[in-house]
């Protein structure tokens, strides 16, 4: 697999002329970077785990580096680098542990952190593809999770999930999952939509330890980022 960047980046770093810095050279080679000085500001936006990667730094505003990573990681397997001033062997630890990928210690050069993107990019890409496939069995009401974990699901659910294996990886239209649930857009707000496809998400998630491949796409629909088949 080529040494690619990732077409999205959330940078978190209150150092204001490191992150400037580092997102315009970035930018420059085509990625998407969006720069927050506080991780209270990337969790509360509309869809803070739908980035591509992540670099973190560990002494921030709101919540610290290290629980950070946490939430992201119970919500995404994007990589995620950290870049902090805090290089002693308990910290990396602690940030592995806590599901970063790697992390360097400031200063680091811009093209330094590129190449480090671009590893754990790749690796990570490499993981996802070598076990995420995912089936519906109808005739049970389950769901089978890559790991063999088997779901309990609603007949709301199953008519959600039928839609994501008809798409075969496409984004599902937030009109296609109305028609199928038998609502109309009148009938139904966004918000509703929302809840059904939080009750799937968390009821995967309480049951397998596998991130749930469901990603929401903003005013558009959503997409099942992994191999989704019916049995």
């Amino acid at each position: 697999m080529p040494m690619t960047l990732p077409k999205s980046i959330a940078l978190i770093e209150d150092d204001r002329v490191y992150s400037e810095a580092l997102s315009t050279y970035l930018r420059d080679q085509g990625v998407r970077v969006d720069a927050f000085s506080d991780s209270n500001d990337l969790l509360t936006q509309a869809h803070p785990y739908d980035y591509d990667f992540y670099v973190v730094d560990l002494m921030l505003p709101g919540i610290d580096g290290e629980n950070l990573i946490k939430v992201l990681r119970r919500r995404s397997e994007a990589g995620i680098l950290v870049i902090t001033a805090v290089g002693s062997p308990e910290v990396f630890e602690q940030v592995l542990i806590a599901g970063a990928d790697m992390m360097l210690t400031k200063p680091v050069s811009l093209k330094h952190a590129q190449v480090a993107i671009q590893t754990i990019h790749r690796r990570a890409a490499k993981a996802v593809h070598a076990n995420s496939d995912w089936a519906l069995d109808k005739r049970a009401g389950q769901l089978v999770a890559p790991d063999g974990t088997r779901v309990e699901l609603s007949e709301i659910d199953v008519a959600v999930l039928e839609c994501f294996v008809e798409a075969r990886g496409e984004t599902v239209s937030r009109e296609t999952l109305r028609q199928r649930l038998g609502k109309s857009a009148d009938h139904d707000t966004e918000d509703g939509l929302n809840a059904t496809m939080y009750r799937l998400r968390r009821r995967v998630e309480r049951a397998t330890p596998k991130l749930f491949p469901l990603q929401s796409k903003s005013r558009v629909g959503y997409q099942f980022r992994a191999t989704l088949k019916q049995l």
